[in-house]
């Protein structure tokens, strides 16, 4: 049998944006390390880009449409299900929401030479940056010559039940990115897309995971992307419970689909 080497290329293409995408992202580690959030090349006004993921869908985690104003059928079953009046479709229909992840681009301090990085956050610490940058005695922290640097902490998880936690504190002082006008340039000028780390999925492509999400077939989801992995089973037996009060999940999705 000849080989399927559209198959290959697209397992190729998925290894590439698998490392390209672990090269530019940014985690801290536990402890403290210092970094600076620098101007997003392909938004000059404002470095933080609010994506929305779908986190353990189909065993993968997706780009939410919604987050560049497109539709998403994820989030369409989702309010179908929170205005059915009924409450266990309500709740399922929460959980189905994209989450927010906050993206900026920064410089991590003592290796300035890998380039710039993408730091994704949540929304505590988003909400401090904001309240630093909205304060007049601090002002715009990115600015490459008049800036601050952040001492980010990180705390894993101790246990079970235990979540990680991360802390900053903005520098008082007010520094250059770099006294190197080679470093400011790549760091300003030579940044990668978000666009290009993230892909956002079809409509179609989102519909055929949620398909899968509603009927595993019994498995159990263990993304460890997933902050609280739980049996897929519970859903799909909190939808056969509701949804337009049938007992088939595909006959349900195909109704809510097909109107």
């Amino acid at each position: 049998m000849a080989i399927n080497l559209d198959a290959i290329k697209a397992k190729l293409n998925q290894l590439q944006t698998t490392n390209n995408r672990t090269s530019t992202l940014w985690k801290p580690e536990p402890g403290k390390q210092i970094i600076r959030i620098v101007p997003y090349q392909h938004n000059k006004d404002n470095p933080f880009n609010e994506l929305y993921f779908h986190y353990d869908l189909g065993k993968k985690n997706f780009l939410s449409p919604q987050t560049h104003g497109r539709p998403d059928p994820v989030v369409e079953f989702s309010e179908k299900l929170k205005s059915s009046g009924n409450s266990d479709e309500w709740k399922l229909g929460k959980k189905m929401e994209p989450k927010m992840r906050t993206y900026a681009p920064v410089l991590v301090r003592g290796k300035e030479s890998e380039g710039v990085k993408f730091w994704g956050f949540g929304k505590l610490v988003y909400q401090e940056l904001l309240g630093v940058i909205a304060d007049p005695d601090y002002g715009d922290i990115t600015d490459p010559m008049n800036g601050r640097d952040i001492l980010v902490e990180f705390t894993p998880a101790e246990g079970a039940g235990s979540f990680p936690k991360t802390s900053i504190r903005v520098k008082p002082n007010v520094t250059a990115l770099s006294d190197d006008k080679n470093v400011v340039s790549a760091a300003t000028n030579s940044q990668p897309n978000l666009s290009d780390i993230f892909k956002e999925p079809s409509y179609d492509e989102l519909k055929d995971a949620l398909a899968t999400w509603l009927n595993p077939d019994g498995d159990v989801a263990t993304d460890p992307s997933s902050t609280a992995p739980e049996p897929v089973t519970e859903k799909k037996d909190v939808v056969k419970e509701g949804v337009n009060k049938v007992n088939d999940v595909s006959a349900a999705f195909d109704d809510l689909f097909n109107e």
